[in-house]
């Protein structure tokens, strides 16, 4: 195996960087934040990677954080980090809550393009953590729940399926 080369300096953007990988509400800037601290050896790019290989909620990032901690060899406690598997469905305990909140906000029908909007307006790190951990299934995923919340009088929920 071929030992990866780095670049042995403090990227120019790296206050940039480090708002991209702070911010909750945008896993894609995250990720992007990543990509591009990965070419860097130095401190910064270590510990910031370090903190999202470890503590992101969106699996990409925290799969792509891990796998450049390997490239740096970053250890934890003398051992080398360790990639658990991806969360089922419930990244977020408060979940159902939410959901049944965004569901209360409508008077009459909704369809799953509503509720996705509004999810996002009402609760964009939570949207933004299920949106990146789920991508394509996320619109069935919501489909699913909303279904099975609890019923509400004043709201109908149009599946479309």
């Amino acid at each position: 195996m071929t030992k990866q080369s780095f670049i042995d300096h403090v990227p120019a953007n790296i206050e940039e960087l480090k708002k991209k990988s702070i911010n909750k509400s945008n896993w894609r800037e995250r990720l992007d934040s990543v990509n591009e601290l990965k070419q860097y050896d130095c401190k910064e790019s270590r510990d910031i990677i370090s903190k999202l290989a470890l503590h992101d909620p969106v699996y990409k990032v925290v799969e792509a954080a891990f796998r450049a901690a390997q490239a740096f060899e970053i250890t934890k406690k003398g051992k080398p980090f360790y990639l658990g598997k991806k969360k089922k469905r419930n990244l977020d305990a408060s979940i159902i809550k939410i959901l049944v909140g965004v569901r209360n906000s409508f008077v009459g029908e909704f369809d799953i393009q509503d509720f996705k909007e509004k999810f996002k307006m009402m609760d964009l790190k939570t949207y933004d953590t299920y949106e990146g951990d789920m991508g394509d299934e996320l619109d069935e995923w919501l489909k699913n729940a909303v279904s099975s919340l609890p019923k509400k009088s004043n709201t109908t929920f149009i599946s479309n399926s």
